[in-house]
């Protein structure tokens, strides 16, 4: 039996995606990142990966930073599962409102009261955490709703409802590798992240006018994050997940490192293929 146990933990040691820069330019372009954050009051956590290449960079990208409202990109995904295998509609009513509505105020306002409707009609936290361990995303967990999480006392540094920046990320390249719901699912979560009207001064506001981009933001006293996919001109996609705690420069952090990764990963020509990702961290 002990046997087995080491065998399984090697191959879950080897199943780990890098998480570090793996060429001389892009760990360049991590030191750059790095060398912007820790100029900065806040508390910084950054991983982008680019879609096609599979070039990553990370700073502080496996510590791990409250959620808040970035959970819902989760909650959405699990919603969309549903869908896609019969058991719910997005014509669905949940308390008098279609789950569409309510999808669409949770992501694009961040409507709180909408998100916890969702969530119950899934069966609340503790089935979208079990769900995504079923799915191999590990380094992001669920532990309450908005409005317990909202109620209880504030700790940036608590690792309920917490995720790594790594995590996240990974969350985002199986939605959008249309590993966790169909592809028509994940076109339409992508929309519907592109219409997102929160976080203007976070990934959006330092990069060229135009440029696409589908994310999600989170706020608390003291806290300030935003997830996503950036687009570069090429086409290709860059997730990225930011998480800020503390200080008094948090959007302007994470600004400044969105606009730091779309200009570092712009002037690489990509390669053609596609690494496979396994379970992260």
């Amino acid at each position: 039996m002990r046997f087995i146990a080491i065998f399984l933990s090697l191959l879950a040691l080897f199943a780990q995606p890098v998480s570090a820069a793996s060429s001389p330019y892009f760990q360049s372009l991590e030191q750059q990142l790095s060398s912007l954050i820790s100029n900065k009051s806040a508390d910084v956590g950054v991983y982008a990966l680019d879609m096609k290449s599979g070039e990553n960079v990370s700073v502080r990208g496996d510590v791990a930073f409250p959620m808040a409202s970035t959970v819902k990109v989760a909650i959405a995904a699990l919603y969309l599962a549903q869908v896609d295998h019969g058991r719910r509609s997005l014509d669905d009513t949940i308390s008098g409102v279609s789950a569409r509505s309510l999808l669409e105020r949770m992501m694009i306002h961040s409507d709180n009261r909408a998100t916890d409707m969702l969530l119950a009609d899934l069966g609340g936290p503790r089935v979208l955490d079990n769900w995504l361990r079923e799915q191999g995303v590990t380094g992001l967990r669920v532990d309450r709703t908005i409005a317990q999480l909202l109620a209880d006392k504030r700790d940036l540094w608590d690792r309920r409802d917490s995720a790594t920046p790594h995590a996240m990320v990974y969350l985002l390249t199986k939605i959008y590798r249309a590993e966790l719901i169909k592809p028509e699912s994940r076109d339409y979560l992508l929309d519907v992240m592109a219409r997102c009207q929160t976080g203007k001064n976070r990934i959006k506001a330092l990069l060229p006018f135009g440029t696409p981009v589908e994310h999600k933001t989170g706020t608390l006293n003291g806290y300030t994050s935003d997830v996503g996919f950036i687009s570069l001109p090429d086409g290709r996609r860059v997730a990225v997940a930011m998480f800020a705690r503390g200080g008094n420069d948090r959007p302007r952090a994470i600004a400044e490192a969105a606009r730091t990764i779309y200009d570092g990963f712009r002037s690489v020509l990509t390669w053609n293929f596609t690494p496979a990702l396994s379970t992260t961290r």
